[in-house]
C-alpha cells in the first residue's frame, strides 16, 4: 500500500506502538490530537520495554491517555531478546486489529520491532524522527534508527537537518 492509497482509506485505524517513557511523552501530543479526528481510530500498543509504574502508567495518567490496548510484557532482556519477543506478540495484536498504518516513535527496541513486524505484513510504517543520526554504529539505537527508516514508508524527521534533499 502506498502513500497515495493511505490518503483515501477513511476512517483509518492507526496502531501506535511504544515501549519505553520518552516515547510515551512525545507521542501525548499525537493521541490527542487524534483522539479528536473521527476518521481516526487510534489503538496504542505498549511493548513493556519500560514495566515500571515510574517508568510508564504515571505518564499515561498525567498525560491523560488512554489505556494501550495491549501490553506486551517484554521486560528485561537483550537487544535481541526484547525486540524478538515485542515482534513475535506484536505479530499477533497485528494480525488482529488490522491496522492501515503503523506509527513507531524514536528508535528503540519497541520502535524496529514495530516497523519490522509491520512491513513483513505489508502494513505501511510511519516513523517519527526519523532521519536522526548519530552516525556510531556501536549504538543499538542508530542501528534502530537506520533499520526502522529503511522498513518505513513514512518519514517524519524532527527537523529540516534530518531530511535528505
Amino acid at each position: 500500500m502506498n502513500v497515495t492509497v493511505l490518503k483515501k482509506v477513511k476512517p483509518m485505524i492507526v496502531a501506535l506502538v511504544l515501549g519505553a517513557r520518552p516515547q510515551i511523552i512525545k507521542s501525548a501530543p499525537f493521541i490527542h490530537l487524534t483522539s479528536k479526528d473521527k476518521q481516526i481510530h487510534l489503538d496504542i500498543i505498549h511493548t513493556g520495554q519500560h514495566y515500571d509504574y515510574e517508568m510508564t502508567k504515571i505518564f499515561f495518567e498525567e498525560l491523560c491517555l488512554p489505556d494501550p490496548i495491549a501490553n506486551l510484557n517484554v521486560g528485561s532482556g537483550t537487544h535481541a531478546q526484547q525486540t524478538a519477543k515485542a515482534m513475535l506478540r506484536l505479530e499477533k495484536i497485528l494480525q488482529k486489529q488490522k491496522p492501515t498504518l503503523v506509527i513507531v516513535p524514536g528508535d528503540t527496541n519497541s520502535t524496529l520491532a514495530g516497523a519490522l513486524t509491520a512491513a513483513k505484513l505489508h502494513i505501511p510504517v510511519a516513523h517519527i524522527e526519523a532521519g536522526a543520526r548519530s552516525y556510531d554504529i556501536h549504538m543499538p539505537e542508530e542501528i534502530n534508527r537506520r533499520l526502522t527508516d529503511h522498513c518505513s514508508t513514512l518519514l517524519f524527521t524532527p527537523t529540516k537537518i534530518q531530511k535528505s534533499p
